[in-house]
């Protein structure tokens, strides 16, 4: 009878296992981004990776793609309905109104961690994936956006991969503004609603705003004529944009308009925003998010202004990888016992190293002639070598590429 066989991740369509050059630029992403945060003193958080399914329904809205389509909810034990987080904001949200956040307002939050859809699988983009997040919530003026924008750049130059990365930007008014623009977009489709795709066709009373974004042949015939948010935007909306583009000018993070950016959730309000390449294939969002002033309310708390984004870790890496910034992975000093008399000596060596802030390696298995060569064929930057003489213990620093002296002294 043969044994049931192990199904591997890659078994399960969208899931991955990291390892080696992967895992290093996936960690170097994380590190960057950890790094970045406590420059511009956004806290650590950290979430439940499942939520009560109400959480993401209330927020991301029932008739969504990710809601309808994408979630993986099950019930607990006790009949409950529960969801694996598709995204970070709701959650966030949640937190800031469940555990009286309210005082630290506005409060500047910072977040990394897997995220589940369940969606078609493609270059870069899998139904387990992670995500970096930064949000602040609390805040009405533009200057939150801008920190964030201007935060989001420093992070992609740091991660050396801004080049080829452009900044779109569009505003989507406040509520006002949204509201008749959003009335303007149905008059216009109605008028065309037979010639629209199907999808098209059933957002045109719910959410027009994300016809603009269709990639359908049939509707994009029609979206150069489409009612512009420009002319709906009230007086104090485009003072806010103008604060945003200026804040960015400011700074010297440039940034291109982008007229057709949307956010379908009538919660959204004033910046939209994604830095976008074309070196992912069609899915070129290296970064996105925007102001979501209008997200507590349906969640039950009241009026909140917040502003975010967020980046996926799998995609940065992706670009990453061949930026060049990510360190060598060397040791810094392999000690090899080559006589097995000496490996309590080699034990405690390495322990020295190590607690001395040197990376080390022990070879001590194997035949003990080969145990040197072995070192020599790994990626280090020393050998410290530990035999046997008359006097006990004998030792040997070879092939030094590395500060001698500091190593000198941490052995002696």
């Amino acid at each position: 009878m043969s044994k049931p066989q192990i199904e591997t991740p890659q078994a399960i369509r969208g899931t991955q296992d990291i390892f080696g050059a992967d895992a290093d630029a996936f960690a170097f992403v994380v590190e960057t981004f950890e790094r970045v945060r406590k420059l511009y003193r956004f806290r650590r958080v950290e979430m439940p990776v499942f939520e009560k399914t109400t959480v993401f329904s209330r927020s991301l809205g029932e008739t969504t793609d990710v809601v309808s389509k994408e979630m993986y909810s099950f019930e607990d034990r006790g009949g409950e309905s529960l969801t694996l987080r598709p995204e970070f904001t709701a959650g966030l949200a949640r937190a800031y109104l469940t555990n009286g956040w309210k005082q630290y307002a506005p409060v500047k939050l910072a977040t990394h961690g897997p995220l589940f859809r369940y969606e078609r699988p493609q270059k870069g983009r899998y139904r387990q994936f992670h995500q970096i997040d930064a949000e602040v919530i609390g805040a009405a003026e533009p200057t939150a956006d801008v920190e964030l924008l201007v935060m989001a750049d420093q992070l992609l130059k740091e991660l050396g991969i801004s080049e080829g990365v452009t900044l779109t930007l569009n505003t989507l008014g406040d509520g006002e503004s949204r509201e008749a623009w959003r009335a303007a977009l149905i008059e216009y489709f109605r008028a065309v609603k037979g010639e629209l795709s199907e999808d098209s066709q059933e957002r045109l009373e719910k959410n027009p705003l994300r016809i603009l974004d269709s990639k359908d042949p049939r509707d994009k015939a029609f979206l150069p004529n489409a009612p512009r948010i420009d002319d709906y935007l009230s007086v104090e909306a485009q003072d806010f944009f103008a604060a945003v583009t200026g804040g960015l000018d400011a700074a010297g993070v440039a940034w291109t308009r982008n007229g057709a950016l949307v956010r379908g959730l009538d919660y959204y309000r004033h910046t939209a925003f994604e830095f976008v390449t074309d070196r992912l294939g069609a899915q070129g969002t290296v970064l996105g998010g925007g102001r979501y002033d209008g997200l507590m309310e349906s969640l039950g708390g009241a009026p909140t202004p917040a502003v975010g984004w967020a980046a996926g870790v799998e995609r940065l890496a992706m670009l990453v990888s061949g930026s060049g910034l990510i360190a060598e992975d060397r040791t810094d000093v392999t000690v090899v016992v080559e006589d097995d008399r000496a490996i309590t000596e080699g034990v405690a060596m390495a322990a020295k190293l190590r607690r001395g802030g040197l990376s080390a390696e022990l070879v001590a298995t194997g035949s003990p002639r080969k145990r040197f060569d072995k070192a020599v064929k790994t990626n280090t930057r020393a050998i410290l070598a530990l035999g046997w003489g008359e006097e006990g213990v004998t030792q040997r620093l070879r092939n030094v590429d590395a500060d001698a002296a500091r190593i000198e002294a941490l052995i002696a």
